[in-house]
């Protein structure tokens, strides 16, 4: 008389892999389409410059110039990594390069005239670069000044300075062994292999509990195919990399062996791992996101928006203090150019050429890290077909202008969406 029921058939299936996997495949088309480009042209941008880099030198592949590409680009990295925490909130730092300058001069002061151990000398760098991103803060958001008007006026006042420290021009040796070691030496081949097996793992397991969370909430999860992809290109690239630094790159028969990755590699990696978990999985981070977005609609939900704008300053500032005392490592010393003549466009340009917007509220740590290494690859690639420096500032600007226009196409396409 009825029909029989058959539970298995009227059930909710979970999707196959490949739906699943086509669903993902549809939703990014469906952001890129709304104007969320992310890191997608700095990634583009950056293969195709190593591509015609490539053809047109092939030195530009060889171990040594990729082991160079790392250590030239990291001041400048970690510089942009701290004006990423200023852009998402829509302000802008103009000072940070100066401010790097002041705290290497700090650095090199406590080192060499004064006789400090360097992790005294460090911390007193650290603090002074947190020192100058409070003041800074206070006058944004207390005191409701500009940030293009303060950090502009920092930005003439800490040349004053970093001229007061160094005594209107000495230039400071640098000779402590373990501040040198920063941008100067490599870890050894098996550290190598290792950090990058705890790398590849403790992202493994960032990717499964997070998977697993969502499942347990009851929300839709990657398909784990693509989980898996994206573990295994992480040890893929990283085991090239590795494989290559790990190659010999001394051609002189007087100076000892060369390799291994730089140790500044990893300092780099740290700071972007502590980095992207304050950002997106802290409530501050999500602070930053909001105030960025709107300060009103922050405001109104019970964000602290001055204690989030001035802690920003005080990050940015932090980092630039690393980029200073990276500087100083890769040049064995302090002068009054230390900080100025490019340092401030180049971290500004990876910031906002690795998908940070200029707008606020877009952006993440990795941007600073891809734009960087395509600023890295101009300068190194165009240097090694002999290019003079005029010419690489003119591409290097032209890629910035490109980066920002298409930052505000995008937003705006965004918005009509």
């Amino acid at each position: 008389m009825t029909t029989a029921l058959h539970p298995e058939k009227t059930a909710e299936q979970p999707p196959s892999t490949v739906d699943g996997i086509r669903a993902v495949g549809r939703d990014y088309l469906d952001r890129l389409r709304g104007g969320e480009l992310g890191s997608l042209p700095a990634i583009l941008g950056l293969v195709a410059l190593c591509v015609i880099f490539a053809i047109m030198r092939p030195v530009f592949l060889s171990n040594l110039n990729f082991a160079n590409l790392l250590t030239q680009g990291a001041g400048s990295i970690a510089i942009a990594m701290g004006l990423v925490f200023v852009l998402l909130l829509g302000e802008i730092d103009l000072s940070a390069g100066f401010a790097s300058g002041v705290c290497a001069a700090v650095l090199a002061v406590m080192l060499t005239d004064q006789g400090w151990p360097w992790y005294s000398a460090v911390l007193a760098a650290v603090l002074t670069g947190m020192l100058i991103g409070l003041v800074l803060g206070v006058l944004v958001a207390r005191i409701g000044i500009p940030s293009f008007v303060v950090t502009l006026a920092a930005f003439l006042a800490f040349q004053g300075i970093v001229l007061m420290l160094l005594e209107e021009g000495t230039n400071i040796s640098i000779n402590d062994p373990v501040i040198l070691a920063i941008a100067n030496d490599n870890l050894p081949p098996v550290l190598g292999w290792a950090m990058l097996g705890i790398g590849v793992g403790g992202f493994a397991a960032v990717q499964l509990r997070q998977m697993r969370n969502r499942r347990r909430r009851g929300l839709t999860t990657a398909p784990p195919v693509l989980v898996a992809a994206r573990i295994g290109g992480l040890a893929v690239l990283g085991g090239i990399a590795v494989h290559l630094l790990n190659q010999e790159r001394s051609r002189s028969l007087v100076v000892d062996s060369v390799k291994g990755v730089p140790i500044v590699v990893p300092v780099i990696v740290v700071l972007l791992v502590i980095g992207t978990f304050v950002l997106r999985r802290t409530a501050f981070g999500l602070h930053i996101y909001a105030v960025g977005g709107s300060q009103e609609a922050a405001r109104r939900a019970g964000i602290n928006v001055t204690a989030i704008r001035v802690s920003a300053f005080v990050i940015c500032s932090s980092l630039a203090a690393v980029g200073g005392i990276i500087a100083a490592s890769r040049g064995h010393s302090v002068d009054p150019n230390t900080g100025g003549s490019n340092v401030l466009l180049l971290a500004v340009g990876a910031a906002v050429i690795g998908g940070t917007s200029l707008f606020g509220g877009r952006g993440r740590l990795i941007n600073a890290v891809l734009g960087g290494m395509v600023v890295a690859v101009i300068q190194n690639g165009m240097g090694l077909m002999g290019y003079s420096s005029g010419v690489k500032y003119a591409v290097t600007g032209s890629v910035l202008l490109v980066a920002a226009g298409v930052d505000a196409v995008s937003r705006r396409r965004a918005v009509r969406r």
